[in-house]
């Protein structure tokens, strides 16, 4: 049955008009978002049926090409299901208070948010001031990290722009450990080195993964380098 045919108490819109939105399903909301449905099946029964073979989660970390393969999904209801995901992840962070990085664990509270759910390394650059406080975050690259890939120029152009005293390198492992690779180290060991001749201070090189999958779910290079 389509929509326009169902009764008022059972259309989304009428439903949140009425009662507000936290009597709504999660289906409800995201057929709200999505509008309208396939021939076989109203938005309502699609999102019931999106939710209920993969979920919410899992739905939010999908690729726009692995959404696209779902039945029902093509590409504008893809990057609706993308757009709701990274709305999310960036009212979670607007909510984060952390202004100020003293140590690694900072750091980690600061990212979590946002790179736990990632498939691929993302290696940013934090900007600190000479007391420490954030000034922005700058994404470097996208995609296997890679020395040969990853210029240095590209990491220290936002520091020398933005009048940064201080830089932490920051990147995730996708697998939720955040153990360093040979590469990760000698990536770290590069770009500290350039820190001092451009007199930039490299604070720390902090690697993003998961507390499932780590005790503490970060590695750092000031906390841990001489455990190696």
């Amino acid at each position: 049955m389509k929509i326009k045919d169902l009764p008022d108490s059972s259309k989304p819109r009428e439903r949140f008009l009425k009662h507000g939105k936290e009597a709504l399903s999660d289906a409800e909301l995201m057929a709200l978002i999505l509008r309208t449905g396939t021939i076989n099946e109203n938005v309502v029964e699609m999102c019931n049926r999106l939710i209920k073979e993969h979920g919410l989660e899992n739905l939010f970390d999908c690729s726009l090409k692995e959404l696209q393969e779902i039945k029902g999904i093509g590409e504008t209801k893809a990057i609706q299901i993308l757009a709701i995901s990274e709305l999310g992840k960036r009212y979670n962070q607007s909510k984060n208070s952390i202004t100020k990085i003293t140590k690694a664990k900072d750091v980690y509270n600061y990212f979590k948010d946002k790179l736990k759910n990632e498939k691929q390394e993302n290696f940013y650059v934090l900007l600190l001031n000479t007391k420490n406080n954030i000034i922005k975050e700058e994404l470097i690259t996208k995609g296997i990290l890679d020395s040969s890939i990853l210029h240095p120029r590209e990491v220290f152009r936002p520091a020398i722009k933005d009048s940064a005293a201080k830089i932490i390198l920051v990147h995730n492992h996708p697998s939720g450990d955040p153990s360093p690779s040979k590469e990760d180290l000698n990536i770290a060991r590069k770009l500290i080195s350039l820190g001092e001749e451009l007199d930039i201070k490299v604070l720390d090189n902090v690697i993003i993964g998961n507390e499932e999958n780590h005790e503490k779910g970060w590695w750092s290079w000031v906390e841990d380098s001489k455990t190696l």
